[in-house]
């Protein structure tokens, strides 16, 4: 099975994704939601957390994790990748969704001003700022922190016309600072609940991209290339949601993110 995770619900928006371009494979979902929310956690710290959530998923059988969680991508992938799994485990892969939406940003080649949308905590990272310049360092990345969306989002008042007006804020202060761009990156797996108010609060020429399509057609092209890894993977087309903290409300509000019924159970990392 392939494993997901992220520290709340945000990363159902990509799983979603991932099921509907490779819906033969079994799935299974974690979220910790018991620590969520990781972006004003330290680097350390944030590290700790994912990698207790990627051994879980390992334990449980799991080959191959995404780390469908923009902080965790951001602070903790690359030392897993190289200083964790060579020594522990070497067969494993885990992967995250910072560097997909770099690759098809600087793979247009027609970007040349971007924005970017995005929570405090992956802003101060600039992560996606380093892995940009890295591939293309003539492109104009302007970041914008938005703290008030993801709790209106997990309130589920993203059909509140106060949101459509905090929308309107926060890209009017990007645009103020960058000017005319060419692409919106909503580098948060919460925003695509917005998509539809972000997208009519924006010039039709600019493109507007969110992570779930593009992060579900990279591990396409990962299996293809990889077969080994592919062949590892259980294809009984079943989907597994686990939580940390265990709510009435949770599986009403991941159905939100999933689109789609959520039977959630509860675990523990400890």
């Amino acid at each position: 099975m392939i494993g997901f995770f992220d520290s709340g619900f945000g990363g159902l928006t990509v799983l979603r994704r991932a099921v509907e371009a490779l819906p033969h494979y079994d799935y299974v979902y974690l979220g910790d939601n018991a620590r969520a929310p990781y972006g004003s956690r330290s680097q350390g710290v944030v590290y700790r957390f994912t990698l207790e959530a990627v051994e879980y998923l390992f334990r449980r059988g799991c080959p191959l994790v995404v780390i469908a969680c923009n902080t965790s991508s951001a602070k903790a992938l690359r030392r897993i990748q190289q200083e964790y799994l060579p020594g522990s485990f070497p067969d494993r892969r885990v992967l995250g969704v910072v560097r997909p939406l770099v690759e098809e940003v600087t793979e247009r080649k027609t970007f040349r001003t971007v924005g970017l949308l995005a929570t405090e905590g992956v802003v101060a990272s600039k992560a996606y700022l380093r892995e940009i310049e890295k591939l293309d360092p003539t492109i104009r990345v302007f970041q914008k922190a938005c703290p008030l969306l993801v709790p209106i989002i997990e309130a589920g008042e993203q059909d509140w016309e106060g949101a459509e007006m905090i929308v309107r804020k926060y890209l009017g202060e990007l645009t103020a600072e960058a000017g005319a761009i060419d692409a919106l990156l909503l580098a948060c797996t919460h925003y695509p609940i917005l998509y539809e108010t972000i997208r009519r609060n924006l010039p039709a020429r600019v493109e507007l991209l969110e992570q779930g399509p593009i992060v579900a057609a990279r591990l396409a092209d990962y299996l293809r290339r990889h077969p080994e890894m592919e062949r590892r993977l259980s294809r009984g087309g079943t989907r597994e949601f686990l939580t940390t903290d265990l709510t009435e409300r949770f599986d009403r509000l991941a159905r939100t993110f999933f689109g789609g019924p959520v039977r959630s159970r509860i675990v523990s990392l400890g």
